[in-house]
């Protein structure tokens, strides 16, 4: 239960910041999204005798590069103006 409300954080909080309209805001948002990329990352790894170790590495994989595009936008959202 605890995997599935990190992993639906994580599109909820980029929609949400991707509604906003100062950077500063959608950073703060998209920091959000980075905690629970990492908490559903956590729980993946705690989940392997259940899900198995090859769809825990696809999963993790998946959240690693979802982890690199936030480190790259929040710091460019912070810089951005309103809109």
């Amino acid at each position: 239960m605890q995997l599935y409300a990190a992993v639906c954080s994580i599109e909820a909080n980029i929609s949400e910041g991707y509604s906003r309209s100062s950077g500063k805001v959608r950073a703060r948002i998209f920091e959000y999204a980075m905690a629970s990329v990492r908490e559903s990352m956590s729980a993946y790894k705690s989940s392997s005798p259940i899900l198995g170790d090859s769809t825990v590495k696809d999963r993790r994989d998946r959240l690693e590069e979802m982890s690199r595009l936030l480190l790259t936008i929040v710091p460019r959202e912070r810089g951005r103006p309103m809109r």
